[in-house]
């Protein structure tokens, strides 16, 4: 497919899906984010990674109080806003959708998904059709009814099949949804090819009013939603606000509706030293970051000295890794891609990095997920097989050498110039091509690149991989993978009802990504979310219904219902 054809159609998912490719979505930080994925060496972020992810603080908070203001400084501005169906939503963006919409499913702390604002979710035994039952006596902020009608409606914006809405990323993910049918006023029913792991994309699925999806002109701006929070004011690039909602529908212990907040302030810090020191001085009371010198470094500080409260937590986490392009050469010749893991010491690289505080990754499911193995068999670090495997490549007529395309930030090039000196130790060039990261994104959607430092595939299933992987002609497979024994078990993992199986399948998935060497993986990205010694309740409540401690994952940004100040 020629590069106009493909940019064209895939440039609003590639826009969307920014902070997943690159790392960063809207926020101007490095689009790998070298150096951020370590938790420093402090007993604080020692203590409150994915082993526990446990909130410092909140076990001696006492009793959550009411009332009271948080600032919360975010990485980055959402510039494109909060028109759902085709909003550009980094963990920025997400945040401030916490606040103001709900999802009909949230994943619980093993990422299941459980109801939310839908009662129930059930599906047949073949997983080709889905019965939501909404929950009776939501009302959204303009005060009108969640009902089967606007779920429907939203859901078919989402698929870029309502009127005067365009989907993004959802036609390609959701490409395997048939139809969305309401069976009456509180019951929806969505109907799929076999998808058992569907109602995991539910989680994902936050409902607007029907009033801000039709609106024409500002429904990137107006948002009007069912969450804990009502949207209030937004003035891009300095703050937004949103004030409680005193009419949510999820009651506290204390037997008053959530949220415990009367006010949150979301204000865009996208200079990580800036929003370090805000915090240090008191001016934002919630910070989130996934660089490792800010968490391993002042915030951990902060928090060892009873200063700061801390989360840190790389549970179902992104991947940071280096992205193959083997729809070209030299990465379309498997020998080659394996001269390069084999020549590429990553646990050294994550030294220098990191300052050895990653998990180097051995695939693409981080901890958690389903398929997730310590050792896939990924070619460990031997400089004598690939100098051997470069000498055949060149033997065969390649050309031992390559770009590296990566962002232009300090710790991106540090990186690019560690894997060059390595490479170059076993005969094989490598250019560092340092670019913003627009240009990046677009020669990604276009396959104009050899190779990219990415970050991507984040989340509590490994289904989320398929759009990525199955088919070379996906939109989506900018990797250009061609791999019909990927294909097969990415199909076949789709289909299987028993988890058992499913394991079983995705663990071969994991080894066939191995055995091919299709990207080159580097480490599980962790992110931290602090708060003033005051404010406490990051990941909020269990979830409704007795459905357990939610989802510990922080890529995506946390609920906020729960925050509260003990001041």
């Amino acid at each position: 497919m020629a590069l106009g054809v493909r940019a064209r159609r895939v440039l609003a998912v590639a826009a969307i899906a920014a902070a997943t490719i690159a790392g960063t979505g809207c926020g101007g930080k490095s689009g790998d984010d070298d150096a951020s994925d370590g938790t420093g060496t402090t007993e604080a972020a020692r203590t409150t990674t994915a082993a526990g992810v446990e909130e410092t603080g909140l076990a001696d908070a006492g009793t959550p109080k009411r009332g009271g203001k948080v600032v919360y400084g975010l990485e980055a501005e959402t510039t494109g806003g909060w028109c759902l169906p085709e909003a550009q939503l980094a963990v920025s963006g997400a945040m401030v959708a916490n606040a103001v919409y709900d999802p009909l499913m949230y994943a619980d702390a093993d990422g299941k998904p459980k109801p939310y604002l839908a009662e129930s979710v059930t599906g047949n035994d073949d997983g080709t059709a889905w019965t939501v039952r909404l929950r009776d006596d939501i009302t959204f902020h303009d005060r009108s009814t969640l009902d089967a009608e606007v779920v429907k409606n939203n859901l078919l914006a989402g698929l870029g099949k309502y009127e005067g809405r365009s989907g993004s990323l959802g036609p390609v993910i959701l490409s395997d949804v048939k139809g969305v049918e309401v069976v009456d006023p509180m019951t929806v029913r969505i109907t799929t090819a076999p998808w058992p792991a569907f109602p995991s994309y539910l989680t994902n699925s936050r409902i607007m009013a029907q009033a801000q999806l039709d609106d024409p002109d500002r429904c990137d701006r107006d948002l009007i939603g069912t969450g804990p929070f009502r949207f209030e004011s937004w003035t891009p690039n300095q703050s937004l606000v949103v004030e409680r909602n005193p009419d949510y529908w999820q009651v506290a212990p204390d037997g008053e509706p959530y949220p415990y907040l009367d006010e949150i302030e979301f204000r865009p810090v996208p200079e990580e030293l800036a929003r370090m020191n805000g915090f240090e001085a008191g001016d934002l009371d919630v910070v989130h970051t996934s660089v490792a010198k800010s968490i391993g470094g002042p915030l951990a500080d902060l928090a060892d000295g009873g200063k700061a409260n801390l989360l840190v937590s790389d549970r179902f986490a992104e991947i940071n890794y280096t992205l193959l392009n083997a729809g070209r050469p030299p990465f379309d010749d498997a020998r080659f891609r394996r001269a390069v893991a084999h020549g590429i010491d990553r646990e050294a690289l994550n030294e220098t990095v990191n300052d050895g505080h990653a998990t180097v990754a051995s695939g693409p499911f981080a901890p958690g997920v389903m398929g997730h193995l310590d050792d896939s068999g990924f070619p460990d670090h031997d400089p004598a097989k690939a100098e051997a495997l470069v000498k055949e490549y060149v033997a065969d007529g390649g050309e031992p050498a390559f770009v590296f395309t990566l962002t232009q930030d300090p710790g991106s090039i540090q990186r690019g110039e560690l894997i060059q000196e390595q490479l170059a130790d076993v005969g094989i060039k490598v250019r560092i091509d340092p670019i913003d990261q627009s240009t990046l994104i677009n020669r990604a959607v276009g396959g104009q690149f050899q190779s990219l430092a990415f970050r991507n595939l984040g989340g509590a299933d490994p289904d989320a991989g398929y759009a990525w992987w199955v088919g070379k002609d996906s939109l989506l497979n900018l990797g250009n993978i061609d791999d019909p024994q990927i294909d097969r078990l990415m199909k076949a993992g789709r289909a299987e009802t028993d988890d058992a199986k499913r394991t079983e399948i995705y663990e071969d998935v994991n080894r066939r990504f191995a055995e091919q060497v299709w990207n080159v993986w580097s480490w599980y990205t962790r992110w931290g979310v602090a708060e003033q010694a005051e404010v406490h309740g990051i990941l909020g409540p269990e979830l409704p219904d007795d459905g357990g401690d939610p989802y510990n994952g922080l890529s995506g940004g946390h609920r906020v219902l729960g925050l509260w100040r003990a001041d």
